[in-house]
């Protein structure tokens, strides 16, 4: 968060942040969401996996990546959700 401002509370609006930050720094590599082959879902609770779902539909829906959900703890209390993608640029050969 800009400033070390606290996230929201809200698990959606965190996932949305989470792709926020993804699809700046896919963009600064080259690439874009469409690009996403898999992704992983941390969460701290299994509860919120259908508003994270949600998010993630929204903004990897195109892409349709593999997707793993796993609940943790996270080392920020402030968050509920953290998400990783792996993304596949360019023509291989």
């Amino acid at each position: 968060m800009p400033g070390n401002a606290d996230p929201p509370d809200d698990a959606y609006a965190q996932a949305r942040i989470c792709f926020e930050i993804i699809a700046a720094a896919l963009a600064e590599a080259g690439a874009s969401l469409a690009d996403v082959v898999r992704s992983r879902m941390f969460l701290t609770s299994a509860s919120d996996i259908d508003a994270v779902a949600r998010a993630h539909l929204e903004a990897l829906g195109a892409a349709r990546p593999a997707s793993t959900a796993v609940v943790t703890a996270l080392l920020d209390p402030r968050w509920r959700i953290e998400v990783e993608v792996e993304a596949v640029i360019g023509e291989p050969g």
